[in-house]
């Protein structure tokens, strides 16, 4: 029995990057040998154990054979005569097939060591067309390693799968996994960059593919594509260290620029409820999880408002406030601002420009949550007051605070 440490942590210690986690392949034993060494077997597909101290995962080598279409239509095998070399054989890119033995020895058979320093995402095999969930990958490790390009013939071969239909049988959850964690590498454009080159994009969002092409008024948006300035908020997003989130509220705040009648482009009137529409069908469709969903909803419903807030008197603030639930949620609040701000700052020539809207109204909400509800609701039913007239009088001293207050000398 040898054990080796695979994937991601040979390939971040040869680039000189944190290794947060390792994963093992163990060769030559079986299921009954790793439980008698007090391993804890968690695989429900094949057979893969935690270490009873580390709980690091530890693998047994196995192969695959494709026997259904999708992701899931895989059968595995792994038993002692199963080769390093034949597990290494079944992953995804070269950069992720490579171990090191318990001597320190590199075991690279496809040349992972090679594609690091060439800077390049290249597949391990053909085996690469069985799985749809690796064209997700790739595009997420392009988010992940901006400075790697995609080898051609792995994209060639990614659009083939595109073609074949191999995309169509991924599973939602599958593709909110990987759409999410690509959301959070370092330069997010590069995922949909390479999507959108292989065709897989208007496949699984096709909301978002439809935005290249649709001009935007100049004088707003200098970069005038629609889908240019989607990929520069969310890099700004990723710029600004912004959460999960507040980048899909990113991704989804302009979707319904993609279905503005053509006759009244470049001006995209109403587009804020329909990428509300369009926001609420993505998250049916993929299953994304309430936080996101709500930001999104508010943020492609009320981002036009918050870039005019700057014009907005007291009253209309508070309202702006109160249509944003934002004294009951004032930290969603904040990352609607944040969301705004890159939705602001995402546009050519324009990335270093402040957004004093977002400190206005963060200001704007501190100082409605600085009234003393409580106390105004006790002097206001002392005064007879009773049902919604007390929750008028709560509203009227928050807004004027917010009058007072918003834009004094501070």
């Amino acid at each position: 029995m040898q054990a080796f440490v695979v994937g991601g942590a040979v390939r971040d210690e040869l680039l000189q990057r944190p290794v947060t986690d390792r994963d093992w392949v163990v060769v030559g034993s079986t299921p009954q040998e790793m439980r008698s060494a007090g391993f804890i077997a968690v695989g429900a597909d094949f057979p893969v154990f935690l270490h009873p101290h580390t709980r690091e995962e530890y693998a047994l080598a196995r192969t695959e054979r494709k026997t259904a279409p999708g992701y899931k239509g895989f059968q595995f095998h792994a038993s002692p005569d199963v080769t390093l070399e034949q597990d290494l054989s079944r992953r995804d890119l070269t950069i992720n097939a490579m171990a090191r033995a318990a001597d320190g020895r590199l075991i690279d058979p496809w040349g992972g060591q090679r594609d690091l320093q060439a800077r390049l995402l290249r597949h391990v095999s053909e085996a690469f067309a069985e799985d749809p969930v690796r064209i997700l990958r790739l595009a997420r490790f392009a988010a992940r390693f901006p400075e790697f390009s995609v080898a051609p013939e792995t994209m060639v071969l990614a659009a083939s799968m595109v073609a074949a239909g191999e995309v169509d049988a991924l599973v939602p959850e599958r593709i909110w996994q990987e759409l999410s964690r690509g959301l959070m590498e370092a330069r997010p454009s590069r995922m949909f960059e390479v999507l959108r080159t292989c065709g897989a994009l208007r496949r699984v969002l096709p909301e978002v593919d439809r935005l290249w092409g649709v001009p935007q008024r100049a004088d707003h948006h200098p970069e005038v594509d629609t889908g240019v300035h989607l990929m520069m908020v969310l890099d700004m997003a990723a710029r600004l260290d912004a959460s999960l989130p507040v980048r899909f509220a990113c991704l989804g705040h302009d979707l319904g620029k993609g279905t503005t009648p053509p006759d009244v482009l470049p001006r995209h009137l109403g587009h804020e409820q329909r990428s509300v529409t369009l926001v609420r069908g993505v998250c049916e469709r993929l299953r994304v999880p309430v936080a996101c969903r709500e930001l999104a909803e508010v943020v492609a419903r009320e981002h036009g408002n918050v870039h005019r807030s700057g014009e907005f008197n007291a009253a209309a603030v508070m309202r702006l406030l109160e249509r944003c639930d934002a004294i009951r949620r004032p930290d969603r609040f904040e990352q609607l601002l944040l969301a705004c701000e890159c939705d602001a700052r995402g546009r050519l020539g324009l990335e270093d420009s402040a957004y004093p809207q977002r400190p206005r109204l963060a200001r704007a909400l501190r100082l409605a949550l600085a009234v003393d509800a409580t106390a105004v609701a006790t002097e206001a039913a002392a005064r007879g007051m009773k049902g919604p007239a007390i929750g008028e009088a709560v509203q009227r001293a928050r807004s004027d605070a917010v009058a007072v207050g918003l834009d004094a000398p501070h």
